[in-house]
């Protein structure tokens, strides 16, 4: 080897020494951001995540709370404006993917975001008295015709609610009137307060044997409630649920995506997601990134559906 290779030998070597090595991920804390205050079923099993995330990578992970006066959306553009590097992940409900891109909100629209898994359904039904003259949404479309109930839900904005109004429109009958509450319980029936309520279903466990659940607005029956119908099933246009996953900006590399996935579907296997379902009857579950994009595509354009039937 002459003297000029060995120069350009030795200052390739050097070059390649000196480098920066690029740590693997994750090397240091990684952020899961909730737009929602804590203690809701997305946010418990997000918690959930973040522990075993942190259990099987030997890295710090936390659940960042980020709630607002403008629901998820503001929340969602926080980790929209955030590195695409996997150290902040969303963990969404529909409405991000869904509604989001399509009012316009800043940063969301274009869509920045992939789903990584959906993995909650939030196990939303609508619900009557036994004591009420219908026990099915058929024979409630039928009373209403004469007699317009009213109905109480948490906010007219959430899609259950909208998919509630939309039903009525589909069944041919009108609400008497409606409002929103922070409680829809056993008493918002026993009292008197609304005739149907659009809620939880562990809202009503503790008084189950005095309520008719009419339908569940899941993509599947509710594991505790195993034999009411589907919003779905009685109205086919209305497939849509309620649901939260997680996401990251579509700039992330796959090998780290691949690792934020496997923990999570890990967390949603264990003993402590089952038992939480069993307590509320969430609806828990993985289900992958394709399959994801596929159903928030389907949403979108069910959403446009009701839409359109509601503002008739």
């Amino acid at each position: 080897m002459n003297k000029k290779s060995k120069m350009l030998l030795t200052g390739a070597l050097f070059a390649f020494a000196a480098a920066p090595a690029f740590a693997e991920y994750p090397d240091r804390p990684v952020n899961f951001v909730v737009p929602f205050p804590p203690g809701d079923l997305e946010d418990v099993l997000t918690r959930m995540i973040a522990e075993d995330f942190e259990t099987k990578y030997g890295v710090a992970a936390a659940v960042v709370n980020k709630p607002s006066e403008g629901g998820p959306f503001p929340g969602a553009a926080e980790v929209a404006a955030s590195p695409a590097d996997g150290y902040t992940i969303g963990s969404f409900v529909v409405d991000v993917p869904v509604v989001g891109p399509e009012v316009g909100v800043p940063g969301l629209n274009p869509d920045p975001f992939e789903p990584l898994g959906i993995f909650l359904t939030y196990p939303f039904v609508i619900a009557a008295s036994k004591s009420a003259p219908f026990s099915t949404m058929e024979e409630l479309a039928k009373y209403s015709a004469e007699e317009p109930q009213l109905l109480g839900h948490f906010g007219s904005f959430l899609l259950p609610t909208q998919a509630t109004f939309a039903a009525a429109k589909e069944m041919g009958f009108e609400w008497g009137g409606e409002a929103s509450s922070g409680a829809l319980d056993c008493n918002s029936l026993a009292s008197g307060d609304f005739d149907v309520i659009n809620t939880t279903i562990q809202q009503i466990l503790p008084c189950m044997d005095a309520v008719n659940i009419l339908a569940s607005i899941t993509e599947t029956p509710i594991p505790v409630a195993a034999d009411v119908p589907t919003l779905q099933s009685i109205a086919p246009e209305l497939n849509i649920s309620l649901w939260n996953g997680l996401f990251v900006h579509k700039d992330t590399p796959a090998d780290v995506r691949e690792k934020i996935i496997a923990s999570a579907q890990e967390t949603m296997a264990s003993d402590r997601a089952k038992e939480l379902a069993a307590q509320t009857g969430a609806i828990i579950y993985w289900q992958d990134a394709a399959t994801s994009a596929e159903r928030i595509s389907s949403d979108i354009a069910v959403s446009g559906k009701i839409n359109e039937l509601i503002s008739e």
